[in-house]
């Protein structure tokens, strides 16, 4: 089983790798280079055992590390070996173009150096560490100087140490940093920064817990500073040394591979995903056929591959569609979804098919035109809808089509596990008949029910219920089906032959089109009057609305943060967060609280209590979706939102008062400091239907991109406005 992959030249001179060594459980095997990757068996190397490390060594040499010892080849195929002292053996080992250290079981580290006619010569200094090292790291060799300053220990007892190469304090400690979990990985690198405008020393550090961290490692001094963590993935993290586009690179594993490097704009540490297949060892490769590549392992494959353009690292990939999607849904369990799509004054299938079997045959070939090319055939009055199914993951196409009839278009859809029915999931979807836009007309609506077979990638048709108007939103709720239907909200249980109504109640005064839920209460959304807080008594099948928004909201969109407050989205360009009065709440949620709530008293014709508008933006986009989640495996939740231009943002949480006023005066600054092209007032712009309200406003993020000396006069402007901050509150 191959273990690690590693790259090295001959020649410290030389443009392209020449060899690629392959460590195996027991023995390593060396590829050579060239026109044809092929095995060679005279380089020096020894062969009968794993490798822990290789590297190009001073001017013509290399160095091969290994758990018996190390083995130093010349140029001229001299061999100079290091036996590891008897009964011991090298656990962790690393080196760059002049320097190595190794980690023995014992715990011992041994360093050594090369000396001036290009022996590698053992320094007497060792030290014994408390734990097993687990990894080892030592930096590039600074221009113009013989050595790097500085190695990283990794221990298991779960902290990172650095320690001193100066000649006159060989091993000497200079810094500790207590971590989570034990490392697997460390990586010194020089890296660009955005903040001084050039370079900064980073220790990079992966852990056994699937976490990434990057601390700043001080030139001068070894201490370390200004951590940032990241998780990765269940699995152990792994760092590696890449140049991409011909900057310093990190390159992490974990269940997935990452990348980290500097924005070529802004030039601030970006740490991406790489869409491309989970790998578990990786070194930087280059030749004359790939002079910017990586080589990886993944199982018992070697991977070589190329990473281009990282100006744009959005990653999309499109699968067409017949007609406008409005609505889709993704499988409870399977990595599958579930569109709606319709195009209004369109012919449907079923209707093209009924004109051309009426048609003479001479000018049917010429009614026949392409859709992909020439688009569907236009009627005023028409309505064309289907149903899909769509692998996005193994396939990326569509597996099922399901077209619509008798001029009915999709409305919406949902995946809803029915409790009479032993919890099993259905696709529930609604439909409206002969619907007319502007002004709304329809002649019927209809509730269709869909069961899932061989594993979702088809539906089998169950039933259908006809409504007096088409539903236009759709929820699954305690086991049942909640309907949105005019201005009436309905709770439908699944029957054999249609869908049962078991509750009803008018909760909007103009037309429901989003629903969302967390356990007895309910948000509704009106299509002018924002949202709606409804609780469902049980004991008394009552949906009762207790609480509904001040101001009226034209809503697209809607998001449940937590129990109390929901994010949304108007048709005039703005988000925003509603937030439930805390008394009004815990009143909802009390037992037996439905007879009260039902006589409680109107406020303005609406509900009893009113929504606090917490935060409000104005992002000159109408969002067309808005989730709660979590853009990485354990990390922070935030609001993504999508708008109708195709723009997507993020509303990413503060977690202190301190970031809060850092970046509120640092918004207030640039504001006066940085004026629009245009003229117009920032605050004005941002606040162009309801003033800015507990929102601050990430393009001041453009700081970084400008020059340094207008960098550092904001940066000086804002901490000196913290310090008179700060004493103003002791």
């Amino acid at each position: 089983m191959i273990t690690a992959v590693f790259t090295t030249k001959i020649h410290r001179d030389d443009v392209f790798d020449k060899y690629i060594v392959l460590s195996f459980d027991t023995n390593t095997l060396v590829l050579t280079i060239g026109e044809n990757v092929e095995e060679v068996s005279d380089t020096g190397f020894l062969t009968s055992t794993t490798c822990l490390t290789v590297q190009q060594l001073g001017e013509d040499g290399m160095v091969q590390i290994h758990p018996k010892g190390i083995r130093h080849i010349r140029a001229d195929k001299t061999i100079k070996e290091w036996p590891a002292p008897q009964h011991r053996s090298i656990v962790a080992a690393t080196a760059n173009n002049r320097q190595a250290a190794v980690a023995l079981s014992s715990g011992e580290l041994v360093y050594f150096e090369l000396d001036d006619d290009g022996s590698l010569a053992e320094f007497e200094e060792k030290r014994e560490m408390t734990g097993t090292v687990t990894c080892l790291s030592l930096g590039d060799i600074p221009e113009g100087r013989k050595r790097s300053e500085f190695l990283a220990v990794g221990c298991d007892d779960s902290t990172v140490r650095i320690m001193s190469l100066d000649f006159e304090a060989v091993l000497e400690s200079k810094s500790v940093q207590a971590l989570t979990s034990a490392p697997t990985s460390l990586a010194i690198m020089d890296m660009t920064d955005s903040i001084s405008g050039g370079s900064t020393l980073y220790l990079h550090i992966g852990l056994y817990s699937g976490v990434y961290l990057r601390t700043v490692l001080d030139e001068i001094t070894g201490e370390l500073s200004d951590t940032r963590t990241r998780f990765l993935g269940p699995k152990p993290a792994k760092l590696f040394k890449v140049f991409v586009n011909g900057q310093t690179s990190v390159l992490a594993l974990s269940s997935r591979p990452w990348l980290g490097y500097p924005d070529p704009v802004t030039k601030a540490f970006i740490l991406t995903p790489l869409n491309y297949t989970a790998l578990d060892w990786g070194a930087n490769v280059s030749s004359e056929v790939c002079k910017s590549g990586i080589v990886g392992i993944q199982d018992q494959n070697l991977r070589i591959f190329e990473i281009g353009n990282v100006v744009n690292n959005l990653l999309q990939e499109s699968i067409p569609l017949t007609y406008t999607p409005k609505k889709f849904v993704r499988h409870p369990e399977l990595p599958l979804f579930y569109t709606i799509e319709a195009d209004n004054n369109t012919i449907s299938p079923a209707t093209k098919q009924k004109l051309l079997d009426s048609s003479t045959e001479a000018d049917r070939d010429d009614l026949v035109l392409p859709p992909e090319d020439f688009g569907h055939p236009r009627a005023q009055g028409h309505w064309a809808s289907c149903i899909h199914v769509v692998d996005p993951v193994v396939t990326k196409s569509v597996l099922q089509q399901i077209d619509l009839e008798d001029n009915e278009a999709a409305t919406s859809i949902a995946a809803v596990s029915f409790s009479s029915q032993s919890d099993e999931t259905f696709l529930v979807v609604g439909t409206g008949k002969d619907m007319v836009l502007n002004p709304r007309s329809f002649s019927a609506g209809f509730i269709y029910i869909y069961r899932f077979l061989e594993e979702g990638k088809e539906l089998e048709f169950i039933h259908k219920t006809r409504l007096e108007a088409p539903p236009t939103a759709l929820l699954g709720f305690q086991g049942r089906l909640l309907a949105g239907i005019g201005k009436e909200l309905r709770i439908y249980d699944l029957g054999l032959k249609q869908m049962l109504r078991k509750c009803q109640a008018q909760v909007v005064s103009n037309l429901i089109v989003g629903l969302q839920t967390q356990g007895s209460r309910i948000i509704v959304s009106d299509v002018q009057e924002s949202v709606v807080y409804v609780v469902y008594k049980y004991q008394d099948n009552r949906l009762i609305p207790f609480a509904d928004d001040a101001v009226a909201r034209w809503t697209t969109s809607t998001a449940m943060v937590d129990y109390e407050t929901t994010a949304g989205g108007d048709k005039f360009g703005n988000l925003w967060l509603l937030r439930c009065p805390p008394k009004a709440s815990e009143e909802a949620d009390e037992d037996g609280a439905g007879a009260h709530l039902m006589h409680e008293r109107q406020y303005l014709q609406g509900a009893p209590n009113r929504l606090e508008l917490m935060s409000h933006f104005f992002p000159q986009d109408i969002p067309t979706s808005i989730q709660k989640t979590q853009l990485v495996a354990g990390g922070r939740d935030v609001i993504f939102w999508a708008g109708i231009q195709g723009t997507m943002g993020i509303l990413a949480p503060f977690v202190s008062r301190e970031d809060v006023d850092f970046f509120q005066m640092l918004e207030g600054h640039l504001r006066s400091e940085d004026a629009p092209l245009a003229g117009r007032d920032h605050l004005i712009y941002r606040s162009y239907y309801v003033p800015v309200k507990g929102a601050i406003d990430g393009d001041c993020e453009l700081l970084f991109s400008a020059n340094h000396f207008f960098r550092a006069n904001v940066i000086q402007y804002v901490n000196d406005m913290r310090f008179s901050l700060r004493k103003r509150r002791k």
